[in-house]
């Protein structure tokens, strides 16, 4: 077998000194600001007054939901429909 020599060598560990970092005596550290981070969503409430004023019909919800957990919902013809209405959003 070969031997691997170490690499600091039987040599003791010497701690690290620290030096104080030399800063120029005219160089001041930037004042404090209070600012602080904000949002706005005033653009939002147009649409979710729209959303709270739409009606739920839970009929249809109901029957939609039936039609999927049967697997008869999806239909080429819907998803025909669905893909042109895509298309028309996009372009």
């Amino acid at each position: 077998m070969s031997s691997i020599n170490g690499l600091g060598g039987n040599l003791p560990i010497h701690r690290a000194v620290s030096k104080p970092v030399y800063q120029p005596a005219d160089v001041q550290a930037p004042a404090a600001t209070s600012r602080k981070d904000t949002v706005e969503i005033g653009s939002i409430q147009p649409f979710l007054s729209q959303l709270k004023a739409n009606d739920i019909r839970v009929d249809k919800v109901a029957d939609i939901k039936a039609q999927i957990a049967a697997g008869t919902y999806e239909t080429d013809d819907k998803l025909t429909a669905a893909a042109d209405k895509l298309l028309d959003d996009v372009l």
